[in-house]
């Protein structure tokens, strides 16, 4: 007995499950390369809740000094560094003053009790919005490398290469026009930041600033 065999051609796969992995690939590899691209603003709007608007407290204990941690407040990254007293000299430096665009805090971009060389309530302690005034991306923090004016370390844009300070002022022929924002924000211990309430005494609203 001849046994047959089957000669039918298998079916080809579907077009269209072709071109569906051919768009996930591509959808991915395109998404990489434009992450930069997109304001970070655009992802983290706050929700539509009265929750969104409380005051959001920052356990801030075990940052130590040259350290930085990052907390969400109305869906912002808000960057807390703890800075050294070498760090502190470095915002104090004539030269390096003399490379900001407003290295006085000039423009509204911060409550009125964090108008001055160090941009905080008290020294020791920043607090920015971390928030790119260009185009709103997040900028990388880098420590001080070394020792110098040219090591003092701050944040820069990865997207389109915009530098601040430890302070959150931005660097001379930056496409950024503002300094970081700072929030508002109180103490009412000395391991706590409280985000977005001001302290006792001040008035602060946070969409009167320039830009963000």
């Amino acid at each position: 007995m001849t046994r047959e065999t089957d000669t039918t051609p298998a079916p080809e796969q579907a077009p269209g499950r072709r071109d569906f992995l051919g768009m996930v690939t591509t959808a991915g590899t395109v998404t990489g390369i434009a992450a930069c691209a997109i304001p970070f603003v655009q992802s983290l709007q706050p929700q539509d809740s009265a929750a969104a608007h409380l005051p959001v407290d920052v356990d801030i204990t075990h940052l130590a000094p040259g350290q930085q941690m990052v907390a969400v407040w109305q869906g912002k990254p808000v960057f807390i560094i703890r800075r050294t007293p070498q760090e502190l000299d470095s915002l104090q430096n004539a030269e390096l003053s003399a490379q900001l665009k407003d290295a006085n805090s000039t423009a509204n971009q911060q409550p009125s009790y964090a108008r001055n060389w160090h941009r905080s309530l008290t020294p020791e302690f920043g607090v920015y919005v971390g928030i790119c005034t260009h185009l709103g991306c997040v900028p990388t923090y880098t420590p001080p490398q070394g020792s110098g004016p040219e090591a003092s370390g701050g944040y820069g844009c990865p997207c389109h290469g915009s530098k601040f300070d430890l302070a959150g002022r931005v660097q001379k022929g930056a496409p950024a026009p503002y300094n970081l924002p700072v929030p508002p924000y109180a103490m009412p211990s000395a391991t706590v930041i409280r985000l977005g309430e001001n302290p006792k005494g001040e008035t602060f609203d946070f969409s009167t600033i320039e830009q963000i």
